[in-house]
């Protein structure tokens, strides 16, 4: 059983649970995933099946999409909605609410559009030395992190869920830390803030409308239809087309010479069959003038 399964992660369980959901549906060993939901998070969860697993790499760098939900008034220590309060703002929450209506938005949000840097959270799954930093948070530990560089390709106020809580929108790169940015607004218009609800509503070319709940998905009772081509997970890499004769050397790990000049030094390329079918993953060697297999899906 091999190929792509999108999963509306429900709140309360880890992405780990979710993974185990799914062995046991599928009755397979061979399930991973390409991006950590936070345990009260939902959304959109990329599992891959069987061979499909080997693709993990070429996934997890996608755009992810969210809809956020932003209490301003105070912090916690793990930035969320289930941490304990580390810092208040010193309002009530009419003052909080007038304070947000006075605000001009466009101005405070597209300070954050674009690459911007972003110190991970200690309550994250970052690993500093071997270790992950929410491991060491949980025994009370908490050291320097090292900013690091993200993109936010779209931040929009969606509406008022309340008058002192926003509903906002954002696409950013792999990496981004929402629950960061959600505390880094509130602290730009002097109201701290925390997430209460994060919902990723798309994974690259992954959407909701695509995906499968741990319900559906345990009471369907052909597991295999909800599965979607591997190949999918690298539709975005441009393809070369082996000969017939060429399809065994490859799955090989052997290297097909390629002259036409279509590619970039070290481009990751699609390795398909004449049939259409996705051989292997491989990067072009502009010195050799071959495609190399990195990834075989024999």
């Amino acid at each position: 059983m091999d190929g792509i399964l999108i999963i509306d992660k429900p709140a309360g369980i880890t992405s780990h649970d979710v993974v185990a959901h799914v062995r046991r549906a599928l009755k397979t060993k061979r399930v991973g995933h390409t991006g950590t939901l936070d345990p009260f998070a939902t959304g959109v969860m990329v599992t891959l099946v069987g061979k499909a697993t080997r693709l993990a790499q070429f996934v997890g760098r996608d755009e992810k999409e969210y809809e956020a939900t932003v209490q301003f008034g105070w912090e916690t220590d793990t930035g969320d909605r289930d941490g304990l309060r580390t810092a208040e703002c010193g309002l009530r929450s009419v003052e909080v609410a007038e304070r947000l209506t006075a605000i001009d938005w466009e101005p405070v949000l597209s300070k954050f559009r674009g690459s911007i840097k972003q110190v991970p959270p200690m309550y994250s799954a970052k690993k500093v030395e071997g270790k992950r930093l929410y491991e060491l948070a949980r025994s009370g530990v908490e050291i320097e992190r090292e900013a690091v560089d993200v993109s936010i390709n779209k931040l929009e106020i969606r509406g008022e869920v309340s008058p002192d809580t926003l509903r906002m929108l954002v696409a950013c790169s792999a990496g981004t830390y929402i629950r960061t940015l959600a505390e880094d607004i509130g602290r730009e218009v002097g109201v701290l803030a925390h997430l209460t609800e994060l919902r990723r509503t798309r994974a690259g070319q992954f959407t909701l409308e695509k995906a499968s709940t741990l319900d559906e998905l345990a009471g369907h009772q052909s597991t295999q239809e909800l599965l979607m081509p591997i190949e999918l997970a690298v539709s975005h890499l441009p393809v070369f087309e082996l000969r017939e004769d060429r399809v065994a050397k490859t799955l090989n790990g052997m290297s097909t010479r390629d002259v036409s000049g279509r590619f970039a030094n070290g481009e990751l390329i699609r390795m398909n069959t004449p049939e259409g079918g996705l051989a292997a993953i491989g990067y072009f060697d502009e010195a050799e003038k071959t495609v190399q297999p990195k990834v075989v899906l024999g």
